[in-house]
Order: C-alpha cells, then sequence, then structure tokens
C-alpha cells in the first residue's frame, strides 16, 4: 500500500514553506498526497492559499474553518483549540500514515496535537530555531510532540538534539521556502504587472527605479502597542520619498492595531506613495523583494529568502530575536528615526552576496525523499 502523508497548511507562509516538497511527493513513487487546509490559509483577508495550491495542480483533501475572529490572545487560544477538535476528525477520515506540520504559528499546535494523541507519526519542519514571542513556546513544544524533525541549519539541529531528541531522528535539510528563492533567482523576471495582477489598494506606483517592502507582523506579548510599533515603520518609511509596497499583516493577536495604523495613514493622506496587498504568490512576491532596494519589518522571509537573494533587510524589534541571520540583515528598534536611518544605510551597503545559511534550493526533493522512506514511530523517550 502507498503511504499516505498528509500536509496541512495553516497560514500564508506555511505553503511557501512547504511547496517544493510538495511537488516533488506528488511525483515519488509508493507516495498518496493528502493536502488539508486550516485556520488563516482559507481566509481571504489573509490571502486565501487555496487559490495558489489549486493553480500548482493540488487537491485539497480537507478544510479546517476554525479561526475565531477578534485577533485576541483569547480568540487564539480558542481557534487552537478548536483546531484540535476538528483535525482529529480529518485525521480520522483521512487515516494519514505520516502528518506535517510547518513551523511555529501557534495554529501548528493543533496539528501537532491531533496527530499525537491519535498516535499518528508527526514530521516538524523548522524547529530548533530561536526567536521572540510565542512562537518560541510553540516551535519547541512541536518538537518535543514530534517523531521525526527537519531543520533549517546546523545550529538548529544541535539545538534539537539538545532538548533531548535523538541525532538519527533529526535531518538537516535546509529550508524549502529557499527552494522558491532559487528558482526566482534564475528567472527574475515578472510575467505580469503586479498592479493589474493582484489588485491591492492604493495608487498605481512607478516601481522601475526602485521601491520599498514593508510587512510588519504583531508581536503577541507586544500586542497593546502593535498600532504604535507600526506608525514607527510607516513614518520611516515615508521619509524614504521611494515607493512602498506594504503588507497586509497576518492574525496574530495585534493585528487589529497595525491594520488601524494601515487605516489612519492613508484616511490622512500619507499613502501618496504607497500602495497596500493582501497577498501574491510567493515566487512574484520573491521577484518584487529581488527588484526591490530594502524590505522592512520582521518577517522572516527578510532573514530566510532574502539572504539567499542576497536583498538588504531591517529587521524591526523582538519578533526574530535571536535567529540566524546573514550579513544582509540590520536590525533596529521600534522608533521612527532609527528604522529611517536602517533603511537609508542599507539601501546604501546592499545588494549582499548570496547565503546559503537555511539551504541550497534542493531541500524539497530531501524532505519528500524522507517523508517517504523515514520509519514510522511513535514512541517517544528523552535522549540524555
Amino acid at each position: 500500500m502507498n503511504r499516505k502523508v498528509c500536509i496541512v497548511v495553516t497560514a500564508r507562509p506555511s505553503y511557501s514553506r512547504i511547496r517544493s516538497t510538495m511537488l516533488h511527493l506528488r511525483e515519488l513513487p509508493g507516495v498518496d498526497l493528502q493536502v488539508v487546509l486550516a485556520a488563516s490559509s482559507l481566509l481571504d483577508v489573509y490571502g486565501n492559499v487555496a487559490e495558489f495550491i489549486k493553480k500548482d495542480g493540488f487537491n485539497v483533501d480537507a478544510r479546517v474553518y476554525n479561526v475565531i475572529d477578534g485577533h485576541s490572545r483569547l480568540t487564539s487560544a480558542k481557534t487552537t483549540g478548536l483546531g484540535m477538535i476538528e483535525l482529529a476528525t480529518v485525521f480520522d477520515n483521512l487515516k494519514p500514515d505520516i502528518v506535517v506540520t510547518i513551523a511555529d504559528r501557534f495554529e501548528t499546535m493543533s496539528t501537532a496535537v491531533a496527530a499525537s494523541y491519535m498516535h499518528i507519526p508527526l514530521a516538524h519542519i523548522q524547529g530548533g530555531e530561536i526567536t521572540g514571542s510565542i512562537d518560541e513556546k510553540v516551535r519547541h513544544a512541536i518538537t518535543k510532540l514530534a517523531d521525526t524533525h527537519y531543520v533549517s541549519t546546523e545550529k538548529a539541529r544541535e539545538n534539537v538534539i539538545r532538548m533531548g531528541e535523538f541525532p538519527e531522528s533529526v535531518f538537516k535539510t535546509g529550508c524549502p521556502s529557499i527552494d522558491i528563492a532559487a528558482e526566482v533567482a534564475k528567472s527574475p523576471e515578472l510575467a505580469e504587472d503586479i498592479f493589474e495582477k493582484y489588485g491591492g489598494v492604493g495608487s498605481v506606483l512607478d516601481i522601475s527605479s526602485g521601491f520599498i517592502v514593508l510587512m510588519q507582523h504583531p508581536v503577541t506579548n507586544e500586542a497593546p502597542v502593535s498600532r504604535a510599533q507600526m506608525e514607527a515603520s510607516l513614518g520611516a518609511a515615508r521619509r524614504l520619498g521611494l515607493p512602498v509596497l506594504c503588507f497586509w499583516p497576518n492574525l496574530d493577536a495585534g493585528t487589529d492595531g497595525i491594520s488601524r495604523a494601515i487605516r489612519i495613514f492613508r484616511e490622512k493622506g500619507r499613502d501618496k506613495n504607497f500602495h497596500f496587498f493582501k497577498n501574491i504568490s510567493g515566487g512574484d512576491f520573491l521577484r518584487l523583494l529581488l527588484r526591490s532596494k530594502c524590505i522592512v519589518g520582521n518577517s522572516s522571509v527578510a532573514i530566510r529568502e532574502c539572504s539567499y537573494l542576497g536583498v538588504p533587510a531591517v529587521n524591526i524589534g523582538t519578533r526574530q530575536e535571536g535567529r540566524e541571520h546573514a550579513d544582509n540583515v540590520l536590525h533596529a528598534g521600534y522608533d521612527e528615526d532609527q528604522i529611517a536611518e536602517a533603511i537609508s544605510q542599507q539601501i546604501s551597503n546592499g545588494p549582499y552576496k548570496s547565503s546559503h545559511l537555511y539551504g541550497d534550493g534542493e531541500s524539497g526533493s530531501r524532505i519528500a525523499q524522507l517523508l517517504a522512506e523515514v520509519k514510522l514511530d511513535t514512541s517517544k523517550k528523552l535522549n540524555y
């Protein structure tokens, strides 16, 4: 019988981080790929991932609508709990041989707990990394629930083993999202005009002479001040006088503050040189980044994919605190003057030399082959 490998995608970035693995899995003999979409991956306001998955030719085996509106710590907890209930039913129906969960967003906890309690082997991608906020707790908790681990860097592998995992279950594969970056580096041209293709809100800007990308997400333990943090970033980006392509935040607690800052910024007429997008495809987003002068905010794309592409990045605040990064990253606090100075410095410094810290563009095939062959075992003991 074919091995049934179930991929659970819970958020916009998760698909970019697993897409190349999925492409390889569906071509492997003896493997049946199952795709489950859950949480914000199904919501248009956060960039409905189902649209891009369909374009890539994948069938969706189940959809789990479990996001409770409110964007607070309470709704995050309830969303996670509802996800466990619904995913347990999905796993009972699909009967996968192994379940794959991606990275560290709070919704991934639902996948990990449901699979673990149903004694389905759990594979975790991107464990062992260090960052700020709730992601740190979720990532390491999933590591302890997972049976097999596919990490991005040697340091991450060491961290997972130090947490008591057996070395033979921890594989340094690189990050699959770098596979998309490698494709983009070979084919960097945008096939279509992004304003016409993806719409968004704001004026159609002339970006031929350079622009800035702004993508900032809330930090859950800093949710009450997320609006002020975004106001500082918007103000700093505006000072440079370059066109700014700004992307909508994710649904973590505090997202209402960031959204409010954007809306007030626009209502006050400060967005003359700004255009706002909900979401664009992973490939087109990286092609934009490759053409940009700098990416500003706190998204991991600035640290992962942009290190490979050599795109200058200004990382703001604590969300990525402690994460390994290449020379392309410059850090700034939540201060408009400091952010503006960092952007100016990075525009002068870039572009940077490509770094393979997070992968070489072949991670997807490595992970797919391991998922097809790895021993299926749910017994768990501490390696000490």
